[in-house]
């Protein structure tokens, strides 16, 4: 069942309530969606569209907040969280570390311009390939890391061109400002807050980076077909939502984030809030990652993405 615009306004958005789904005959007793700071699942966790539809049915929701994916995925191989929302590079090295554990469940378009390569704006870099012995900072196996390969490979440069640091993004920043990095691949909002000062390198955007996908546990998506019908449907409906509506997710954001609504709104007008299935052209292009990581030295062993598709029932 696709929610039209109206539903997603009464039922997720506090003007009203709206029974989404009949539960399923043996309902988990509680859910843990992992989110970051930015993105849909944010959106329907301040909407409590997601919390009302499962209250009803006698589940609890815990929200659980990660500083990028590769450690809310660390979580989810853990059993402590069910789905969630991360780039595109981390259930590749997920995959690597459990390859049953995980299943993609959907994704949303390519935000090219939502994550960058920087340097500061005195910088002798000014393109990619003047990043050969260069220190640069990343998180490692997240959608930067994908983007910082992806783009070191397409100007002709090799991994060990660099002196790559891995940092967690909050780090990468205090490391960034103090001068240790002489550049850093990072995404949105940690991008957008860090322009002032900052030149940027290079985008995904003339690359195959910048998907966001929606990520579950095996066991949960498996067992659980009901319930991750539900929410699924409320991110669909949030999304349709977040479109017409970006000032107040703006709004939103602003808020659970703490930062500078200027930086939110810019961060904001490149999310495409619109959740997609997962196709055969998407899961091409993470083999492309996997490969690539493969080829580079990044992963010990070839991948099969398609280990890691949901099986129709």
């Amino acid at each position: 069942m696709r929610l039209t615009r109206r539903e997603a306004l009464l039922g997720g958005l506090g003007l009203g309530a709206a029974a989404l789904a009949t539960p399923p005959a043996r309902a988990a007793q509680s859910v843990t969606i992992g989110y970051q700071r930015y993105g849909s699942l944010v959106v329907v966790k301040e909407s409590g569209l997601l919390d009302r539809t499962f209250a009803a049915k006698g589940i609890g929701v815990h929200w659980a907040q990660f500083p990028a994916g590769p450690p809310m995925l660390e979580a989810m191989i853990g059993g402590s969280v069910d789905y969630g929302s991360v780039g595109d590079c981390p259930p590749v090295f997920a995959q690597a570390t459990s390859p049953d554990t995980l299943v993609y469940i959907g994704h949303e378009p390519r935000n090219g311009h939502g994550e960058a390569i920087l340097t500061r704006t005195g910088s002798s870099i000014r393109s990619v390939s003047d990043l050969r012995g260069k220190t640069v900072g990343v998180a490692r196996g997240s959608n930067a890391h994908w983007l910082l390969l992806a783009q070191l490979l397409k100007h002709g440069l090799a991994w060990s061109d660099i002196h790559p640091v891995f940092l967690l993004p909050a780090a990468g920043r205090s490391a960034y400002a103090s001068g240790q990095l002489d550049a850093w691949a990072v995404w949105d909002p940690y991008l957008s807050s860090a322009l002032d000062g900052s030149r940027i390198v290079a985008t995904a955007e003339d690359v195959d980076a910048g998907v966001e996908f929606y990520i579950g546990r095996r066991g949960f998506a498996s067992g659980q077909p009901e319930l991750l019908k539900l929410i699924n449907e409320s991110v669909v409906a949030t999304d349709e939502w977040a479109q017409a509506n970006r000032d107040k997710v703006v709004d939103i954001l602003t808020r659970t984030t703490g930062l500078d609504r200027a930086v939110v709104q810019a961060s904001v007008e490149k999310l495409p809030f619109s959740f997609q299935p997962i196709t055969p052209d998407i899961v091409a292009q993470q083999q492309h990652i996997a490969d690539s990581f493969f080829k580079s030295g990044g992963l010990p062993a070839k991948l099969d993405i398609r280990q890691m598709l949901l099986a129709k029932s």
